[in-house]
């Protein structure tokens, strides 16, 4: 019997609560990251309430700061949207690393869990599902995804309403990356997940320099194809 069947019962009540605790140490980093999202997009000419529906619509930090940066260069549509798509298709890697636990669902599940799953909501998922797997697992990222998405408009709500009060110099940049290094680090669990955490970052450190922060899109690119490749190769030495 594999992993996913040993199911234990849990209650639906007790999932979500936990789902949402576990989130709250990490709001730590997200809220600051949201109330800078929100400020930024107001200085690049994006009105208050379309600063607002980019963060309940699109719910997805990295892309929303790298839309906004790529707005305020000027850069053309075409480029928006690919370097979007790019950076955003990890999230197909994270569903389909936690399909297994939500087979079973139905469709409006599955959507509404798709679309609350952040960088966040999966780490703390993916950890949690490794130590425990339960009949009521859709209930505890339902949990970890509503406490993100809940935080995240109002950090942004309160960076659209301060502006331009918040310093320059204010180090509230940081709070994020850190918050993604945490993150991180207990994930690397195979050669593949770290092929594509290094590489990827080394990339987009290198070629950094690139116009259009295509030094990112490249970089996430190359980190997901050697991570495929790598997790490929490894799968084929054990068969």
């Amino acid at each position: 019997m594999s992993k996913v069947e040993k199911l234990q019962r849990t209650r639906p009540k007790s999932e979500f609560l936990t789902g949402a605790r576990d989130q709250l140490p990490i709001l730590l980093g997200v809220v600051p990251f949201g109330v800078i999202f929100g400020a930024l997009a107001i200085s690049v000419g994006i009105p208050p309430l379309a600063a607002q529906g980019f963060s309940l619509f699109v719910f997805a930090g990295s892309s929303q700061f790298i839309a906004v940066g790529l707005i305020g260069e000027m850069a053309p549509v075409i480029v928006i949207l690919t370097t979007i798509f790019v950076v955003n298709l990890r999230h197909a890697l994270y569903s389909a690393s936690l399909s297994p636990h939500f087979v079973h669902l139905r469709m409006r599940w599955k959507l509404t869990l798709s679309w609350l799953l952040t960088d966040e909501a999966f780490a703390t998922a993916s950890t949690r599902y490794r130590r425990t797997n339960t009949t009521a697992a859709h209930w505890y990222t339902l949990g970890t995804g509503l406490t993100l998405f809940t935080a995240w408009q109002f950090s942004t709500a309160l960076g659209i309403w301060v502006g331009g009060e918040i310093p320059a110099d204010f180090p509230l940049a940081f709070a994020l990356p850190l918050t993604f290094i945490a993150l991180l680090v207990p994930n690397l669990v195979d050669r593949g997940t770290l092929a594509a955490a290094v590489s990827a970052g080394g990339i987009a450190v290198l070629l950094s320099g690139l116009p259009l922060r295509l030094g990112l899109l490249i970089g996430a690119v190359v980190g997901i194809g050697i991570g495929l490749w790598v997790d490929r190769r490894s799968t084929n030495v054990k068969t």
